[in-house]
């Protein structure tokens, strides 16, 4: 790594522990429920209006049963916007209706949490679907996910009860007085960069220079014209204007990036200059990303009486992240091995491009290029600002790494967190079995039950990425979308489900995805690897919650030193990375030794 590379690492870990540190305290208090006053009178309304209240707690299978019913309604909702927005209002650029598949697909993404975008925002969707639609799930699909986390508190800090509070209160609380405030501040600081916010209809401007490409020649009846091969007959043409889409851009794009969801407005995503301009605003959007799931690590210290605790969780996801960083920023600083062999002086291309530019953006350059990757795919947030199909093999390898980790490195808002804390209890049970101790976390006995339940939350996203990429590269319909033969084609759709099961929806893009085929299968793994994590992560809070809460002794094992980081890194990797050793063998590992074979 340069100096450069390295001091905007440190910058961005300085400015994302002083800004999540006073959010941690917040978020403790909205998991225990102490607001002030008038809050609770103005939520009062609403609980009594959905016939619940504020003191009312559930079970655990009332809780997930809950989750279950609201995201249902969600994709219900989305779908429906999709397949009837031809005849709604605020579309003025008349975008048609989006097809079956398609909409299915996105409505599972954007519930989800994932925000796999297998089409363009700016060319598919009307400013009703994507604000009614997309930006209010980027809410709820967030309060989901940390209103999980937070049951997940209360069953470390129960003692001996069977409710982990009231999902409809949490989701309520966590929208009305986190997401909604924080989004509104960061709009505006968007909007301060040159993010667009505006309900204008698209913009015709001319261009610079006159543009020449080459389009298919019709007949005089209408229909394209073809030549003896059976191929389309083209012919010259030039323009010297371009349609500029405009559009409630800055509103979508906070939550986006706030609630680790990833949905852009255009389909270049945060490499659009109207959703990320500067260099400035790439930093925030990459602060926006982190703060919430580094703020829940304070606030999980805080909520179980032992700050310790969540600055041990925060130390190893910062561990991993930080070498996920070392190993991307200098394979891409380093660019394309065979550049000596093609008669360029690597030193002098490396120095006048700054690596393997390919795919990049001038304006954030690889620094500011490979950091953005590394956050968003250790987030499960998926917005982008380069394209990973163009990383050298071992660089666009490390954003799908840290998807695999079960996008536990920070993670998304609330799934980060409780996918590590699952990966803690089963480094407790390891160490436990290791050195003849009864394993015991924040003083809860981690039992028979709990380790089937652990190990289904932690085995489901594998299975559904393997056993989704197997049938992908066995049938003719997942191997048409693939327009890089060998090592490569299997990346990007190793790629696609390892991002759909880990809802975190960033993409190779060399992958045709906008497929009856991807589009069904991806959506079948993007809700199979939200909700067959979430239901055991309840199941395990249910199960805590029901036990007595143990002093500590001198035979407790201490769950907040260097050693227990080691070991917390260790499990993941171990656990977490193994499983999917063999697929990224025959990717982008074999990949790296065909391209340094410089075949």
């Amino acid at each position: 790594m340069t100096s450069s590379s390295a001091g905007l690492l440190a910058l961005f870990l300085g400015l994302l522990l002083v800004l999540s540190w006073p959010l941690g305290i917040w978020l403790s208090r909205l998991a225990s429920g102490q607001l002030p006053a008038w809050m609770n009178k103005v939520e009062a309304p609403l609980y009594k209006l959905a016939g619940t209240s504020a003191d009312k707690s559930m079970p655990w299978g009332q809780y997930a049963l809950a989750v279950l019913a609201f995201n249902l309604i969600g994709v219900a909702a989305v779908y429906a916007l999709q397949r009837l927005q031809v005849a709604l209002p605020l579309n003025p650029a008349g975008m048609g209706t989006i097809s079956p598949d398609s909409a299915f697909n996105t409505a599972i993404s954007f519930v989800t949490n994932t925000n796999w975008q297998g089409y363009g925002g700016e060319s598919s969707m009307s400013y009703l679907t994507q604000m009614l639609g997309l930006a209010v799930q980027n809410f709820l699909s967030a309060a989901t996910g940390i209103a999980v986390v937070f049951a997940l508190f209360r069953g470390f800090i129960a003692r001996s009860t069977r409710v982990i509070g009231n999902f409809w209160v949490d989701v309520t609380r966590i929208t009305a007085w986190l997401l909604v405030p924080l989004s509104l501040v960061v709009a505006l600081l968007f909007v301060g960069q040159g993010v667009i916010q505006n309900f204008d209809a698209y913009k015709d401007v001319n261009t610079l220079e006159t543009t020449s490409y080459q389009v298919a020649k019709n007949g005089p009846d209408g229909q394209p014209l073809k030549d003896a091969k059976g191929d389309a007959v083209m012919e010259d043409a030039k323009t010297g204007t371009q349609t500029l889409a405009m559009g409630p851009v800055a509103s979508q794009e906070a939550i986006k990036l706030l609630g680790t969801n990833g949905g852009g407005f255009f389909n270049a995503n945060s490499s659009h200059p109207y959703e990320n301009p500067t260099a400035l605003s790439n930093l925030l959007q990459m602060l926006s990303i982190f703060l919430i799931p580094a703020a829940l690590c304070f606030a999980f210290g805080r909520v179980v009486g032992d700050q310790r605790q969540g600055w041990a969780v925060l130390a190893a996801m910062t561990v991993m992240f930080v070498v996920a960083v070392i190993a991307i920023t200098p394979a891409e600083q380093a660019g394309n091995p065979l550049l000596p062999a093609l008669g360029v002086d690597q030193t002098a291309s490396v120095m006048q491009s700054g690596g393997n530019m390919e795919g990049k953006e001038t304006r954030f350059g690889i620094n500011g290029s490979t950091l953005f990757a590394v956050v968003t795919t250790g987030a499960s947030c998926g917005a982008v600002n380069s394209m990973h199909d163009s990383y050298t093999p071992l660089g666009g390898m490390v954003p799908m790494v840290m998807m695999q980790l079960g996008e536990v490195v920070f993670g998304g808002v609330g799934t980060g967190l409780y996918g590590m804390l699952i990966f803690a209890i089963l480094a407790v049970f390891i160490a436990g079995l290791m050195i003849g101790r009864t394993p015991e976390y924040l003083g809860k006995k981690i039992e028979a039950h709990e380790m089937k339940l652990t190990s289904i939350a932690i085995l489901v996203t594998p299975i559904v990425v393997l056993a989704g990429t197997a049938i992908a590269v066995m049938t003719g319909a997942g191997k048409l979308g693939v327009a890089n033969p060998g090592a490569h084609g299997f990346s990007e759709i190793l790629y696609a489900f390892t991002s759909a099961a880990n809802n975190n929806g960033s993409a190779f893009a060399g992958l045709s995805a906008n497929t009856p085929f991807y589009n069904t299968a991806l959506g079948i793994a993007m809700w199979l690897g939200r909700f067959g994590v979430i239901v055991p992560v309840l199941a395990v809070a249910g199960a805590l919650a029901r036990k007595q809460r143990l002093p500590v002794t001198a035979g407790t094992m201490p769950t907040h030193g260097p050693l227990f980081v080691l070991l917390l890194v260790g499990t993941v990797l171990m656990v977490g990375l193994l499983n999917y050793v063999p697929a990224l063998a025959l990717g982008p590992l074999v990949e790296h030794l065909m391209l340094w074979a410089g075949k």
